[in-house]
């Protein structure tokens, strides 16, 4: 290409950074991220919190939260879910699409290049020059060279538009940060409550031998001439009964398998959970509870919110750039010939430079009702944004003030499982010596059993109100 046609590229190019360098100007809303609320506790003077477990408030939770539970097999569960998660490896790739969309929308603040070449064969009509008394003989053509366009971004409303897209890029981080707290968060609690469910099953068993004693008891007593048969059937009809409870028990660890098996990303049929019992896990004596205005800051969801609200703020910038004037910049340099072989010299280069303008002068309205929308929009993020606030404060409330009446309801059973044990064996004794009859036997089993799977109950629940706390505090973020 001639010297001269690279002088003028040159110039171009000069002008189009001129421009570029004008249109600095960016209107609408600068966003500033809401205040963190000011309050420095979860729970009012008149909520119970935890005793045995000490809350450290303002301490940061560890980053794998679930290995303060001491467990391996439940170590092992998670690693595997964070592997194989559908819904996990769908949030990473959600997250992946919005940044590619950032990148491309990224590339309208830039100058659009493209090479265009063409060939042809074209014939005029005799209409082309009027009443001119002559006609252009058909001819062949080639043509070839590069073509700039720019819109100029004036008023900011591109760059508006690329911080919306990076905003919803931040959202869908956080997203993903939500769903991987939302699945280590059931993967603990399904695990925990299959463990929960063959804890029961084990009471269960437990009571069920207690009734095989006392129908032994009663079938030795009535074998002396002390019983009656009534005594033995109603001892049976207890047993009978006591069994009954199996089959639950069982579809209860059945459904968690299943579960686990999903979060795990595997078919429940070709699956088996590793052995899975509360005594593997351990409580954690200390909880680190995160300071109010350190929680608006990390939890996931909090700050989903927070970029859905930067989204609307920057959409107002775009709805408000759209009422001003668009000025578009356009240049090419061409090589043009007859045939292939006269492209490339001085003689056959061909330009053109332009500038075009567009205005908004009358749309009935729209322009300007987009932009009251876009605030109305905005003004639903904030309130959206502040419910979400209060959501989580009242979750880690409900989940402090939960442990804390654990603690209260343990010691409560706790007190009825050793009066009703020692209630049973006064009754059997008593019974043997042929003071009492079978009632007060039955009715201190039935004090037992209701004792034994209350405290195996609320053992298993303060289990899981800790990984309720720990989840509304955010847990770990994955990104």
């Amino acid at each position: 290409m001639s010297a001269w046609t690279m002088k003028s590229g040159k110039q171009m190019i000069m002008g189009l950074a001129t421009a570029a360098f004008l249109s600095g100007c960016t209107v609408g809303p600068n966003f500033t991220p809401p205040e963190a609320p000011a309050v420095r506790t979860y729970t009012s003077a008149e909520d119970a919190l935890p005793v045995a477990q000490r809350v450290e408030l303002g301490k940061h939770i560890e980053s794998q939260w679930w290995r303060l539970f001491a467990s391996k097999p439940l170590n092992a569960l998670i690693r595997q879910a964070v592997t194989s998660n559908y819904s996990l490896h769908a949030a990473q790739q959600t997250l992946a699409q919005a940044q590619e969309a950032a990148r491309a929308q990224s590339g309208s603040l830039w100058p659009n290049v493209s090479l265009g070449g063409t060939s042809g064969r074209q014939k005029y009509g005799v209409a082309l020059f009027g009443p001119a008394d002559f006609a252009i003989p058909a001819f062949s053509y080639d043509e070839i060279g590069p073509t700039v366009s720019w819109t100029l971004d004036l008023f900011g409303g591109e760059r508006r538009n690329r911080e919306r897209m990076r905003a919803l890029v931040d959202y869908q981080s956080r997203q993903l940060d939500a769903a991987y707290v939302e699945l280590t968060g059931n993967v603990v609690a399904v695990a925990l409550g299959m463990a929960s469910a063959q804890a029961r099953m084990d009471v269960i068993n437990r009571i069920i031998a207690e009734d095989e004693k006392t129908l032994k008891l009663m079938q030795a007593s009535f074998d002396a001439g002390a019983g009656t048969r009534v005594d033995i059937l109603s001892a049976r009809s207890q047993l009978i009964a006591d069994q009954a409870l199996i089959p639950p028990m069982k579809q209860q660890i059945s459904t968690n398998r299943h579960a686990l098996a999903i979060l795990v990303g595997k078919q429940p049929s070709a699956w088996t959970p590793p052995p899975l019992t509360l005594d593997e896990f351990t409580l954690p004596r200390s909880l680190p509870v995160r300071l109010p205005s350190e929680l608006a800051r990390t939890r996931p969801d909090i700050m989903a919110a927070e970029a859905n609200l930067h989204a609307a703020s920057a959409a107002i910038g775009v709805a408000t750039a759209n009422l001003y004037p668009n000025i578009t910049l356009s240049a090419n340099l061409m090589q043009e010939a007859l045939n292939p072989a006269g492209l490339f010299h001085a003689a056959n280069d061909a330009w053109s430079a332009a500038a075009g303008l567009s205005a908004p002068l009358f749309n009935g309205g729209e322009l300007s009702a987009r932009k009251k929308a876009a605030e109305d929009a905005y003004r639903v993020a904030l309130d959206q944004y502040q419910q979400t606030v209060l959501n989580a404060f009242g979750q880690v409330a409900d989940a402090l003030t939960a442990i804390a009446h654990d603690e209260e309801l343990i010691a409560t059973w706790q007190q009825s499982v050793d009066t009703a044990r020692l209630s049973l064996d006064l009754a059997r004794k008593s019974y043997q010596a042929g003071n009492t009859g079978l009632m007060p036997i039955e009715d201190a089993q039935r004090h037992l059993a209701q004792a034994q799977l209350g405290i195996t109950e609320i053992s298993s629940q303060r289990y899981l109100d800790c990984v309720r706390l720990f989840v509304a505090l955010g847990g770990s973020p994955m990104s």
